[in-house]
């Protein structure tokens, strides 16, 4: 499984996932050698049947969070509009699939994801570092989801970072990393990280008077 968040600084395109195909199949291929030639069912028949889990497996399902805090998508603004509350919905019916208890935070109850149904629970709260900190505290949950809310969301899981909330309730920032978020939040730091990969980024520079932006 694969997820790619593009950027406006970059140069996203109907293109840009291409390589993830070869990524893929690469992956396949190297599945297949290691499991000397075994086909592909071979190899998934096996891990289901197996009687005896390997310590990795073990590792892998015990690493699998129990109750997640997901951060929604808000009032309908620039930044966190209808394709957050949409995003955050599959969310949602993705983890439920998985069989993991959902807990939403979204003050706005004129979205789908706060529909009856949907998360185990829901508390219209606003999106903010202490209202957060209070539900975690509440609920205790394993994993939290900040990449489903828009920027409000973002912006409490960086300052959330920053107080140690997560480290304190030992709860696992699941999906974009906080520092991957840190990045592509700073548009210097972003075009810099592009550039170190050898893709293109459109040129720019900080300008604070008017002389400077002429």
């Amino acid at each position: 499984m694969y997820s790619v968040q593009f950027h406006p600084e970059h140069t996203a395109g109907p293109k840009d996932l291409e390589f993830l195909f070869d990524v893929f199949l690469n992956g396949i291929k190297r599945g297949v050698n290691q499991s000397s030639g075994s086909s592909i069912r071979e190899i998934i028949s096996s891990s289901i049947t197996s009687t005896s889990p390997t310590e990795d497996h073990i590792a892998k399902v015990q690493a699998i969070p129990r109750k997640v805090l997901i951060l929604g998508s808000g009032g309908l603004s620039i930044g966190q509009a209808g394709e957050f509350d949409y995003s955050g919905s599959q969310a949602i019916k993705a983890l439920q699939e998985e069989k993991i208890q959902t807990v939403l935070i979204n003050p706005n109850i004129a979205t789908v994801q706060t529909s009856k149904g949907l998360a185990d629970k829901v508390y219209f709260l606003p999106i903010t570092p202490d209202y957060v900190e209070q539900v975690i505290k509440s609920e205790r949950p394993d994993g939290i989801l900040l990449t489903f809310g828009g920027q409000t969301a973002l912006n409490c899981g960086i300052e959330l970072d920053k107080r140690g909330v997560f480290e304190t309730y030992n709860i696992r920032v699941l999906g974009t990393s906080i520092n991957s978020i840190n990045i592509s939040e700073d548009r210097k730091l972003f075009a810099e990280k592009v550039a170190e990969i050898g893709e293109n980024v459109a040129p720019s520079c900080i300008a604070c008077t008017v002389d400077e932006v002429i």
